[in-house]
């Protein structure tokens, strides 16, 4: 009976793998299909004839290349500003001492349970007193700082030895100094984390940019596909052609710093 159990689990793992992959497959096929051809019945699972209309269509014809390097654009200031701040502020919750830390760091994680909606109404109006809506600073500086991000680096930097940190100070090495040349390397695994996480959340965010940006100049992929798809409600390989190219940047980047992801994963998981 034991003999069984292992190909059995392998089985159905392999059936969920197939089932989550298939859609994306298909996503790709249709992309690569001529106008109509998967609107037959029954749908195609693979183009009789594979062609790049599509592609070439939307690059050409609906200016889908200025919303690509907008997204690109945006996620790389997110991204980066992000993790400045989100390092940063983690760091100093778990080994720096200034009054009021613990309560303010419990005060920061109750936060998390109040939905991200609430909010925007307030940010909203608070952004557009700053003269921020209709700018990327709209979107860039409400994701300057995560308590997701903040708590994920703070438990990370849990597993810092104080004593490496204070021989440093003893050496006459500055904080930022420390945080420089200490900190940082070693937090470059749930760095990589973080950065994947807050990634793939401004590749995909949709709601926020609708709301901060008018300008269709400024408009990100997510938000220039869905104005398109009123235009080509029943172009289907047009809309799958704009799916992967929403889908397969963000994909092939986690797949390449997946080692990193599942690594400041399982470490950072540490108890005070």
């Amino acid at each position: 009976m034991r003999r069984l159990v292992a190909p059995a689990v392998n089985g159905v793992l392999l059936i969920i793998s197939i089932l989550t992959v298939l859609p994306l497959v298909w996503m790709l096929a249709v992309s690569l299909m001529s106008p109509g051809e998967a609107s037959r019945f029954p749908p195609p699972l693979w183009p009789s004839r594979a062609t790049l209309a599509n592609y070439r269509e939307l690059f050409t014809q609906a200016g889908l290349g200025r919303y690509f390097l907008n997204s690109v654009l945006l996620t790389a200031g997110v991204t980066l500003s992000s993790l400045l701040f989100n390092v940063a502020a983690g760091y100093a919750f778990a080994k720096l001492r200034f009054a009021g830390r613990d309560r303010i760091f419990k005060l920061l994680l109750g936060a998390l349970v109040i939905p991200s909606q609430v909010a925007m109404i307030p940010l909203f109006l608070l952004l557009r007193n700053l003269g921020l809506v209709n700018t990327y600073g709209g979107i860039i500086v409400p994701a300057l700082a995560s308590i997701f991000g903040i708590f994920v680096v703070r438990q990370y930097a849990l597993t810092i030895p104080d004593d490496m940190l204070e021989a440093a100070r003893i050496d006459g090495a500055s904080e930022f100094r420390i945080f420089r040349s200490i900190v940082v390397p070693v937090l470059r695994p749930i760095a990589i984390t973080l950065a994947v996480f807050t990634s793939l959340a401004a590749w995909n965010d949709f709601m926020w940019p609708l709301i901060v940006l008018n300008d269709m100049d400024l408009y990100t992929l997510p938000v220039a596909l869905a104005s398109l798809s009123r235009e080509h409600v029943q172009d289907n390989e047009l809309m799958m052609a704009g799916a992967v190219l929403t889908t397969f940047p963000v994909l092939l980047v986690f797949l390449a710093l997946q080692r990193y992801y599942i690594r400041g994963l399982t470490l950072g998981s540490v108890k005070e």
